[in-house]
């Protein structure tokens, strides 16, 4: 690992990798077209006559829509609805709202349809109606998300029990087509450079809430189609006593954003995610404000990048989640570099966080039997934390391919630097 020549940017310059030809920009349509298949590839394989999904990922990927604010899309009275059908090329859509949502999906019209309410029982008995007309008797359906008056309405809505739509979607969204990769890239491409701009003007009395709306307001300007979450510009507290109080005794994360100023010195864990064409770029880094790191910030520093290092150093195709688990805990020196409630890494496409989610309470079993196929995404996020300096963490997306990965983002690390040789 060396660092970038480039005065004054702070880039590692890792070796190992392979190059995917990954077009500039995605081919929607044919996009589309692959994620159908692939969900209806899923559907087969898994006995699945239709689909019923509410969650907005699900959403976004079974239409190949997208909508300005993807928490607005988790409304419990107004949210986008789909109904795959596995004998129908086209979903239907079920849409609370035409403006600002990105129409060209190539969803036929008589597939559009307006909202449905599935939070009261009234608007259920209406979409049971919709769904009596749409989906033959007998049929074995899956669902994401249940409603509460979902669930009261029982066999009226649904004749037989569903079944959970995890593991069809999961399975059709695991390995990403070369144009979701494109977006995926092009999200990252987006968030960098709306990122760099925030950071350059960083200063002492700027408030969290005023980043945050520079940071949306650019990231559209330059072509976002949608804000995934609220930014998070976390000031990390000098001790873990010093910070808020968690059930696990460790570091909160993450906290909401305030109007709270910040302060010469605070260091700032960053978090913030936008999308393009449905699919989400996850972005992470420390920030020192108004100052440069101390030497144990900088060990810190370099001891992050070690353990990326070394969880790359496994990755590709054919490796587990357990295998990076143990290669970053052996680079930390034999303890977890992720916080207990988190994660190691996660996979990423319409949510910013999806499966595999790496060294999680789901177990070492689960990470051990957890195997990569190729063109899967991750997220790498460990945190290198001792009290007295408030730790670092970072966040890097990569391809995983046959014969290793492929970086995704490419954003400097100013104001650390890596030590010659490292």
């Amino acid at each position: 690992m060396t660092t970038s020549t480039q005065p004054g940017v702070t880039r590692i310059a890792r070796t190992g990798y392979t190059w995917l030809d990954i077009p500039a920009e995605p081919d929607l349509d044919r996009m589309r077209r692959e994620a159908g298949a692939r969900l209806h590839a899923a559907m087969a394989e898994q006995g699945v006559d239709a689909l019923v999904l509410l969650g907005n990922g699900n959403v976004m990927y079974a239409t190949g829509i997208s909508w300005p604010l993807a928490d607005a899309g988790l409304s419990h009275v107004e949210r986008p609805v789909a109904v795959v059908l596995a004998d129908d090329e086209h979903p239907h859509l079920f849409l609370p709202f035409r403006e600002g949502a990105a129409m060209e999906s190539g969803v036929p019209d008589d597939h559009l349809h307006g909202p449905v309410y599935l939070e009261f029982d009234e608007g259920v008995a209406e979409f049971a109606a919709i769904l009596a007309r749409l989906i033959p008797a007998g049929a074995s359906i899956a669902t994401d998300e249940l409603t509460g008056a979902m669930r009261r309405a029982g066999s009226a809505l649904f004749p037989s029990a569903p079944v959970d739509a995890a593991a069809v979607v999961g399975a059709a969204k695991l390995v990403k087509t070369i144009d979701q990769i494109a977006c995926v890239r092009r999200a990252c491409q987006i968030t960098e450079q709306a990122i760099a701009e925030i950071q350059k003007s960083l200063a002492p009395g700027a408030r969290q809430i005023d980043l945050s709306a520079e940071f949306v307001r650019r990231t559209f300007e330059l072509g976002a189609t949608t804000n995934m979450f609220d930014s998070i510009w976390q000031v990390m507290p000098a001790s873990k006593a010093d910070g808020t109080w968690t059930t696990t005794g460790d570091l909160a994360l993450p906290l909401l954003t305030t109007e709270r100023e910040i302060q010469q010195g605070d260091v700032l864990w960053t978090d913030v995610s936008i999308a393009y064409q449905g699919y989400c770029s996850d972005h992470g880094r420390t920030w020192i404000v108004g100052q440069e790191p101390t030497p144990a910030q900088q060990r810190q520093f370099a001891k992050w990048a070690g353990i990326v290092d070394a969880v790359l150093s496994v990755t590709k195709a054919g490796a587990t989640c357990g295998d990076l688990g143990r290669a970053a805990t052996a680079a930390a020196g034999g303890e977890k570099p992720w916080l207990p409630h988190f994660y190691l890494g996660h996979g990423i496409g319409t949510s910013a966080a999806e499966m595999p989610m790496i060294g999680t309470d789901l177990g070492q079993q689960w990470d051990d039997n957890f195997v990569f196929p190729a063109g899967m995404l991750l997220v790498f996020e460990p945190v290198v934390w001792e009290d007295g300096t408030g730790g670092y963490r970072g966040e890097e997306i990569v391809v995983v391919t046959e014969d290793g990965w492929m970086p995704l983002t490419d954003y400097p690390y100013d104001p650390y630097e890596v030590p010659s040789g490292n």
